[in-house]
């Protein structure tokens, strides 16, 4: 009896181990016990009035577009339609101009991405929650498509697929056709969350080629931000549970993609941004655990970073750490959208975004 009692101690301090080992290197993976300074060489001013500023654009004019959303009184269980923004820097008066017409359906927008044509006509397509829920739900995402025109939006176009599992970001090749990121494998939230903390890799990336969709890339950790480079020959992924940036080569023809470099990252990278000379720009989570806290509690405050990824003429490439804040400024920084001298830096919750200058 004895010898039982002690074999059952044995197994009850080996599993006491075992997870306590387990929480130890999720919370390590997570970046929690990274010794951050803040550090920024310009300066910012907050942007009042825009809830959830998730993902931001810049036109090749300088006007930003703004994907917003009360995600926080969604969680409360109040419906608000999201939006989007038109945010003019330069502009004296009427620097932020809601631009949302009136739809027939809940507008939860996500992810943006614009192409514009060369002769002059605009697209802005936005990945769309239809849920109440936070985010993903499995009640249904699509692809909303509009026609930018001075000051207004007008519905273009709506795609949706069972394959849009889990849609976070998009970028579009023309106005029809795009790449859009699942950061899920799976539409159940505790499936979701057993992705997250066991750092499976079940997400992947779909191509829309104006009829369907299909799968072209797969086994990606939480694939979150999606771009392409200025000639559409290179695709980059951003993957926050992978703390990665991955680089695909395009086949101008197929659209197939095939990778080519992984650039790791010690940070929960989000969004991303390309600049006028092809270098990247990431909102970035180095404390994802505390994001994660946040997310449930507004008074943790969650840090938000900034990179910038610049490539040589041989493919080299340099990782600068543009922006780094404790959280005071502000929480949980998903993109920094550049034009010339200005960043804009948004964010999953805050009621404004940052006006930057540096």
């Amino acid at each position: 009896m004895l010898v039982y009692t002690n074999r059952i101690a044995n197994v009850v301090v080996f599993l006491f181990f075992l997870i306590f080992g387990f929480i130890l290197k999720t919370m390590y993976d997570a970046g929690e016990f990274k010794k951050l300074e803040p550090h920024f060489s310009g300066d910012c001013s907050p942007v009042i009035g825009v809830v959830g500023a998730e993902d931001i654009t810049f036109l090749s004019n300088g006007t930003a577009l703004i994907s917003s959303d009360d995600r926080r009184t969604r969680i409360s269980g109040t419906e608000i339609q999201g939006t989007i923004y038109q945010y003019n820097p330069k502009a004296k008066n009427q620097k932020l101009i809601n631009l949302m017409p009136e739809l027939d359906t809940r507008f939860h927008p996500h992810g943006i991405s614009v192409y514009e044509e060369p002769s002059g006509e605009t697209y802005l397509a936005v990945v769309n929650h239809h849920s109440s829920g936070l985010f993903n739900s499995s009640e249904g995402h699509s692809i909303d498509i509009f026609i930018y025109e001075s000051n207004s939006l007008v519905h273009f176009m709506s795609v949706s697929s069972p394959l849009m599992i889990s849609p976070n970001d998009i970028v579009l090749i023309n106005k029809d056709q795009f790449y859009v990121t699942n950061d899920h494998g799976s539409s159940s939230r505790l499936e979701q969350t057993l992705e997250e903390y066991l750092q499976q890799k079940k997400c992947n990336v779909l191509f829309y080629d104006g009829n369907q969709f299909r799968v072209v890339a797969s086994g990606l950790g939480f694939a979150n931000g999606i771009n392409i480079n200025k000639d559409g020959s290179v695709l980059y992924v951003a993957e926050t549970i992978g703390k990665k940036l991955s680089i695909f080569s395009r086949d101008m023809k197929t659209n197939s993609l095939n990778l080519i470099q992984a650039i790791n990252f010690n940070s929960g990278v989000d969004n991303i941004e390309v600049d006028s000379k092809d270098n990247l720009w990431i909102g970035s989570h180095p404390k994802m655990y505390t994001f994660s806290r946040h997310m449930n509690d507004s008074t943790v405050l969650s840090p938000s970073q900034v990179y910038k990824v610049s490539f040589d003429q041989n493919n080299n490439h340099t990782i600068e750490e543009i922006y780094l804040n404790l959280g005071e400024e502000l929480s949980g920084s998903t993109v920094a959208a550049v034009y010339n001298n200005i960043i804009l830096i948004g964010s999953v919750f805050e009621n404004y975004f940052l006006d930057c200058s540096y």
